[in-house]
């Protein structure tokens, strides 16, 4: 399942704004497709969306594709590349804010970082030059606290298999060694192996069952 959805990048001019595409695949957190343009439009989404694809080497019959429902996201061109490709398309529902809660916490990390500009960007082309530097930051440095501590490059590569067996070596290891130095016990490295789109609504809708 991959996750997408445009933010503002401002500009000097009052009002105008360029707008950041970008595209992450849920299971890993990688971003996998990104682009900014100074327009919001359905034939931008669907070109980024099948440019993605190619480079990913996807199969889009396999993909599933969440977004919020805004206009580039439900616009005709963008519908249509969809259908064409098999794709399934997935929109928040309606009147819940946070249902794309993976891509809002992901904009929030880069609007937030150290490095974020504390000025306009003075064209599309610092813009685009910032937030291809972000995003290899964030794919091959950014050790991610939902996937384990491993970088979104890593888990989506599974090299986060191996990371984490060794992690957990070393903790049993230095547990073995000073156990007193341990009150209790060793912190679980496994690797996620499910990853769900809204967690919250599974899990309150575990708890009316039990209640019921």
């Amino acid at each position: 399942m991959w996750s997408w959805d445009i933010t503002y990048l401002t500009t000097p001019v009052r009002g105008v704004f360029f707008y950041l595409y970008l595209i992450m695949d849920i299971w890993s957190r990688k971003i996998v497709g990104f682009e900014v343009y100074d327009v919001e439009a359905a034939e931008l989404s669907a070109s980024l969306f099948t440019a993605t694809c190619h480079t990913e080497r996807a199969d889009p019959g396999s993909l599933v594709l969440h977004s919020d429902n805004g206009g580039p996201m439900k616009g005709a061109t963008m519908v249509v590349t969809l259908e064409r490709l098999g794709v399934l398309a997935s929109f928040s529902r309606p009147g819940v804010s946070n249902d794309n809660a993976f891509s809002e916490s992901l904009f929030r990390t880069l609007k937030y970082r150290p490095e974020y500009p504390n000025k306009p960007f003075a064209n599309i082309q610092a813009a685009r030059a910032w937030v291809s530097a972000f995003v290899r930051w964030y794919n091959t440095q950014h050790l991610h606290s939902s996937i384990r501590f491993v970088t979104p490059e890593d888990r989506h590569t599974r090299r986060d298999v191996e990371i984490l067996a060794a992690r957990q070596a070393v903790y049993n290891t230095a547990r073995t060694e000073r156990p007193d130095r341990w009150t209790g016990p060793v912190r679980n490295w496994e690797p996620i192996k499910d990853v769900r789109l809204n967690p919250e609504s599974t899990v309150l809708r575990q708890e009316n069952r039990t209640a019921a």
